[in-house]
C-alpha cells in the first residue's frame, strides 16, 4: 500500500492529450501482468489507476500511457525524464492469455483501450504457434487519435496477423476505414466457434462489440473486458467504483463479459 519511488526514464507523446511513460524502480521492483493496473502518485497532487501498457515480461521498464484529462494525470503527463513518481501495485486481474491459446484470437481496441492491450498484443504476436488466427481490431475517433502508430503499422505490416484500423471521422487524407470499430468484426478472420476476444475501450463501445461478437458465432464465455471505473483506493474499501454488485478494483478490471453486459446496459448505473 506505499507507494514506491520509481523514475521517469522516457516520456513520448502519443497524441494531443496522451502520453507514455516508462519508469524504473528506485527501491522494490514488480512486474504487473497484462490487464493489471497500478496506482501512480504524481506526489503533492493525488494518485489514479493506470493499466500497464508494456511488456509484462522482462527486464524493461514499467510503462504506462495515460491520457491527460483531470489534475493528476495532466501533472503525470507533464513530468520530464528524472522526475519521480509514486507507484502502488500491481492490483487487478488479468487477461486470460494462457486460457485463451490453442483457438483464434480477436482483440478489439476503441481509443485509449489500446493501451490495456497492447501487452496482450505484444504476446500473441511473440508467441505467434500458440494461436490460430490472430486478429487486432482498432478504433479512435480520428486518426490523429490513434496510439502506437509507428507500431499498429509494424502490427499491419506482420503477415501471420491481420490488423485493422478504423475512425468515427477523417479529414482529407486519411485513405483507411471510416466507421465504428464494430463494423470490423464481421469481417474478421476467425473461426467464430474457436475463437476468444479480449475488449477495452468506453463501456458504450464494449457494449456493442459484445454484441457483434455474439451475433458472429463468438460464445459469450469466450469474451472478455476491461473495465474502467473511478478507482480510488485499488483495494475495495472506498466503494467509488462500485458497478452494481461488483468494485471494480477488487474484482477486475478485466472481467468475463457475461458479467458485466447486463451491468453496462443498465443506463447511469
Amino acid at each position: 500500500m506505499t507507494p514506491v519511488a520509481h523514475r521517469v526514464v522516457s516520456r513520448v507523446q502519443e497524441t494531443a492529450d496522451t502520453w507514455t511513460l516508462e519508469l524504473e524502480s528506485l527501491d522494490v521492483r514488480v512486474r504487473p501482468r497484462a490487464g493489471q493496473f497500478d496506482m501512480l502518485y504524481a506526489f503533492g497532487v493525488g494518485e489514479v489507476p493506470i493499466s500497464t501498457s508494456g511488456d509484462h515480461e522482462g527486464d524493461g521498464p514499467l510503462t504506462h500511457t495515460i491520457r491527460a484529462v483531470g489534475a493528476v494525470t495532466r501533472a503525470l503527463c507533464g513530468l520530464d525524464a528524472g522526475a519521480v513518481v509514486g507507484v502502488r501495485g500491481p492490483f487487478g486481474t488479468e487477461w486470460p492469455l494462457a486460457q485463451t491459446a490453442g483457438g483464434d484470437l480477436v482483440i478489439v481496441a476503441g481509443g485509449i483501450g489500446l493501451a490495456p492491450l497492447r501487452p496482450a498484443v505484444r504476446h500473441a504476436l511473440a508467441r505467434r504457434d500458440d494461436y490460430g488466427s490472430v486478429s487486432v481490431l482498432v478504433g479512435a475517433r480520428t486518426p490523429q487519435d490513434l496510439l502506437f502508430v509507428s507500431e499498429l503499422e509494424g502490427w499491419r505490416a506482420r503477415l501471420d496477423a491481420e490488423v485493422d484500423v478504423t475512425v468515427d471521422a477523417a479529414a482529407t487524407g486519411w485513405h483507411g476505414r471510416v466507421g465504428l470499430v464494430t463494423t470490423l468484426i464481421p469481417g474478421a478472420v476467425i473461426d467464430p466457434a474457436n475463437a476468444s476476444a479480449l475488449v477495452c475501450g468506453p463501456e458504450v463501445m464494449m457494449t456493442f462489440v459484445v454484441r457483434a461478437l455474439v451475433d458472429r458465432g463468438v460464445p459469450l464465455d469466450r469474451i472478455w473486458v476491461s473495465m474502467e471505473r473511478n478507482m480510488r483506493c485499488a483495494v475495495g474499501h472506498c466503494g467509488h467504483c462500485q458497478l452494481g454488485p461488483t468494485l471494480i478494483c477488487r474484482d477486475g478490471a478485466v472481467f468475463p463479459a457475461a458479467a458485466m453486459t447486463r451491468l453496462m446496459e443498465v443506463r447511469e448505473l
